[in-house]
């Protein structure tokens, strides 16, 4: 689920796969846009000879490709949830034995995935990628990238938080259980086995909080009280339990079923509410509650004994920066709030009228499929075709509004990625005024334009279920602000004021998100500094952000690193290439090469700039 308001979660593989193990492939470019030119098949070499090389070669590309297969079934068959979100038809994959669960999740499992890992590093060292054709040197690029970054982590599972606000296990999953899709009869029977698991799901993950409250590792009284607040919902009696509206929706909507079948669905999926889903609910906030109190930390996650290493394994397993250092990377955010904050004030000076504007302003269009369809017609102009794809626009239940985001995309199946869905929640903060950019951002040209044009392009299954939230929320973060400035409806001017606020704003929440996790600022310290910017008189947001981060640690650095990384790369560019800069072949690039670590991105497009040249 990729979700707005500075939260999100890759259903995929971050809920339910508790130790990543990812790879990728990706279509193979021309080559004198990437590095190594052609590959040594082509090149030859000239101390072996050609039948053993190509013998060689052969067996390198089989070996490398069996083992990203191998990764692909294993990573998808640790969950039920996660398996038929990503495929339809499971079988068609070969795919064919896996548990009807959530998963199992403990500390031990976690530790016995450190050991698999171990293990696929000695097999990637057993394959040499000068081997490999252009494709698979990227993925083998990308995941040998991944294990060092996951290596990163070892020793320091329980730091890992299943649960968090509008953010964890307990708020995501309800969404995901309604969206659950019903291609045939099996799977109902399917799905009703899955929610019969959730209440030992629950437990697993409860077992695993007492775990971290007996290291001094357990979440604020604070955290549990909004986590109790925000799951209120799910405890209402079956009748009025959001699970059966969506249920029995899907349910009447299938004609293969008779009538008494979809009766008796209805009467079994009311049970399984009643005797595993709610008490799943009681058990795990009654557990949470009776766990207050056992937090040994009120501050950031850098004053827990290894929270500074941890912070440095979110940033990144998630974003892969190209900054070598926390410093350089603090400085780097500073230096882009300073440039947008000075680019605001060159407009105002020269167009001061903006001023006024600001007060009252409105798009062009305010219907969400009215927005969409306007994004996607000035899409074209930068940004590459993609192929034909259908969206539908829905609205988050009622009893939901409280505990998600103002909006979020749903991940589509990989089989069947032009059948998107967006969810939009009335009940949020953010008003019809930014319903313009969070739609770019969870649509088009943001997530659901990204996640189409990728899986249309890439043939590499393993590819299509990895993600790099600093990749993909960098990226919708970036063309979000690049939507403030197309034709909208707002004057130019005050589109770039707009664009530079936005960009700022959400530097100054990751610059918090770092000084407070990794550098140990107090609250205190955070509203000193939002002074400089915000009007804090009778206010309860800086108490607000200082939760908000110490609750999900790294969260808005994913955005505004992957965006600061992005447009750092356009700055380059355009200043390398000037007249020959082309804004579309640079979206090309970045949406060919898909989500990977910026590590890997940069000789890339180090080497794409240069064929321009």
């Amino acid at each position: 689920m990729k979700s707005r308001g500075r939260r999100t979660y890759q259903l995929l593989t971050i809920l339910f796969l508790i130790i990543c193990l990812l790879c990728g492939c990706i279509r193979s470019p021309d080559s004198s846009g990437f590095p190594d030119g052609a590959s040594l098949q082509e090149q030859g070499d000239a101390s072996k000879d050609p039948e053993q090389f190509r013998l060689e070669s052969q067996n390198a590309q089989e070996e490398f490709e069996s083992l990203c297969q191998t990764l692909f079934k294993d990573e998808l068959s640790q969950s039920y949830l996660t398996l038929h979100y990503s495929l339809t038809d499971p079988e068609s994959y070969g795919i064919t034995d896996y548990p009807k669960t959530f998963g199992a999740f403990s500390l031990e499992i976690m530790k016995e995935n450190v050991t698999e890992q171990e293990q696929l590093r000695k097999d990637l060292a057993a394959i040499n990628p000068e081997y490999l054709t252009d494709s698979q040197r990227l993925t083998y690029r990308i995941l040998t990238k991944t294990m060092e970054y996951e290596h990163l982590a070892d020793g320091l599972e329980l730091y890992y938080q299943p649960l968090a606000p509008s953010t964890g296990v307990q708020a995501q999953l309800p969404i995901l259980l309604t969206e659950f899709a019903f291609y045939r009869k099996q799977d109902v029977e399917d799905y009703l086995t899955l929610l019969s698991d959730i209440d030992s799901y629950y437990q697993q993950i409860l077992d695993f909080e007492k775990e971290k409250a007996a290291a001094g590792l357990f979440m604020t009284d604070a955290c549990v009280d909004q986590i109790v607040e925000e799951s209120n919902g799910y405890l209402l009696p079956p009748q009025q339990n959001l699970m059966v509206s969506g249920f029995d929706r899907r349910i009447d909507a299938m004609e293969e079923l008779t009538e008494d079948e979809k009766a008796d669905f209805k009467a079994r999926n009311l049970t399984i509410l009643t005797e595993h889903f709610i008490p799943a609910y009681e058990l795990l906030l009654q557990g949470l509650s009776d766990l207050k109190g056992s937090c040994n930390n009120e501050q950031g996650l850098c004053y827990d004994p290894d929270g500074k290493a941890y912070y440095e394994y979110l940033i990144q397993s998630s974003i892969g920066t190209t900054y070598d250092t926390m410093d350089e990377l603090k400085k780097a955010i500073e230096n882009q709030i300073n440039s947008d904050l000075l680019a605001i004030a060159k407009v105002l000076k020269d167009h001061p009228d903006v001023l006024n504007q600001m007060d009252q302003y409105a798009f062009s269009e305010t219907e969400p499929e009215k927005i969409l369809e306007l994004l996607k017609e000035r899409a074209q102009e930068d940004f590459p075709e993609i192929v034909s794809y259908q969206y539908v626009t829905k609205f988050v239940p009622e009893e939901l509004k409280k505990s998600l985001s103002p909006a979020f995309f749903l991940v589509p199946p990989i089989n069947q990625y032009d059948n998107c869905v967006i969810y939009i929640n009335q009940g949020s903060s953010s008003g019809t005024q930014t319903l313009f950019t969070t739609l770019a951002h969870e649509g088009i040209p943001g997530h659901l334009y990204q996640n189409v044009y990728f899986l249309s392009n890439c043939d590499a299954n393993i590819r299509k279920i990895l993600t790099f939230l600093g990749y993909s929320e960098g990226w919708a973060s970036y063309v979000e602000n690049y939507c403030y400035t197309i034709e909208n409806g707002l004057s130019p001017e005050l589109g770039q004021v707009l664009a530079h606020n936005a960009s700022a704003t959400l530097g100054i929440h990751a610059l918090m998100d770092l000084n407070i996790n990794y550098y140990g600022w107090n609250e205190a310290q955070v509203e000193e500094y939002l002074k400089q910017y915000f009007d804090l008189e009778q206010s309860d947001a800086v108490s607000a952000i200082y939760q908000a981060m110490k609750n999900d640690p790294s969260n808005y650095m994913a955005y505004y690193v992957g965006y600061l990384e992005i447009i750092s790369m356009r700055d380059r560019a355009q200043e390398i290439l000037k007249g020959r800069f082309k804004i579309k072949e640079f979206h090309r690039f970045l949406l060919d090469i898909g989500p990977a670590p910026f590590t890997v991105i940069e000789p890339y497009f180090e080497a794409w700039v240069k064929s321009y040249q």
